[in-house]
């Protein structure tokens, strides 16, 4: 850039340079997935959006995909944001180590436990249809990541609670239903109790347009893939950094111990219940319910 351009741009450059420096203040990142939507939230912690989850891609058996993940800090400062390899039935050291501390006895394991416990996500296609915040998304296909309120919708879309109730499959192109997202901030956590499917509809009367949108799809088995989960070394040597003194390696006594207990409500069974900001954790019903409509389509087709 010569001087004479840099003094007529100098406005131009205030306002750049401005915006850059409060993307940094507000802690914006540029290195994030743009692959991922999200909804815009307004100041008030509200938002709203149309989307339309979409069907399975090739090679993917089911249009959604879970897993779960921890995401706590240590005493040493560090973060600890890692895949658990539960998502894949393998032992995973947090889960070891949350089990221990709960059957401790003592009720501050329990309160840490609750604060590392594991968290379930899931993964689907959508179309955005409206994106008031962003409107350049719309009509654009993009990979959603939710939580099980909004999984629990879909699921009751499919198998709906009464008999004059018509069951839907929300991820048809033809026969699917947009999907209104309502956000609202209750007692200072995310609420998605209004989000609501619309009545059905086609994503479009265009095959060619359908097909368009289809091969865009992005493939979900990355998120399922071992190849992307940290060994159950890797994730101990994580663990151990991030809790110090506290992470130390298990003895073969306490493994021994760890290994005889018996079954332990914070991964795999009851929900802990006595703490009113533990969310519960559905299990695998909601999901298998899910699976099994899928499959009854399969087999009438």
């Amino acid at each position: 850039m010569s001087f004479t351009d840099l003094k007529k741009t100098r406005k131009a450059a205030l306002e750049r340079l401005s915006g850059a420096a409060s993307k940094i203040k507000e802690g914006k990142k540029s290195y994030g997935d743009d692959r991922f939507w999200k909804p815009s939230i307004d100041k008030s912690g509200n938002g709203y959006a149309v989307i339309r989850f979409l069907p399975a891609g090739e090679g993917n058996d089911y249009p959604w995909v879970r897993y779960w993940d921890h995401g706590f800090q240590g005493p040493t400062g560090r973060w600890y944001i890692e895949k658990s390899l539960t998502s894949l039935g393998k032992d995973d050291p947090v889960s070891e180590m949350n089990s221990k501390m709960w059957n401790s006895g003592n009720e501050n394991d329990k309160d840490t436990v609750r604060k590392r416990k594991r968290r379930l996500h899931y993964v689907s296609n959508i179309l955005v249809v409206s994106d008031s915040g962003n409107p350049e998304n719309e009509g654009k296909v993009f990979l959603y990541q939710y939580g099980v309120k909004i999984f629990d919708k879909i699921n009751e879309a499919m198998q709906p609670e009464f008999e004059d109730e018509t069951p839907i499959n929300p991820f048809d192109f033809w026969e699917g239903a947009n999907f209104k997202l309502k956000i609202r901030k209750v007692e200072g956590y995310r609420n998605y109790d209004r989000s609501e499917f619309d009545s059905p509809s086609e994503v479009s009367k265009d095959d060619a347009k359908l097909e368009k949108i289809y091969n865009t799809l992005y493939d979900l088995n990355e998120f399922i893939d071992p190849k992307s989960y940290k060994t159950y070394a890797e994730l101990k040597t994580k663990l151990v950094q991030v809790l110090g003194d506290e992470g130390k390696q298990l003895t073969t006594a306490e493994q021994t111990e760890l290994d005889d207990e018996e079954e332990i409500p914070y991964e795999f069974n009851a929900p802990v219940k006595d703490d009113p900001e533990v969310k519960d954790d559905p299990g695998d019903e909601s999901v298998d319910d899910a699976m099994s409509y899928f499959e009854k389509i399969a087999n009438e087709e």
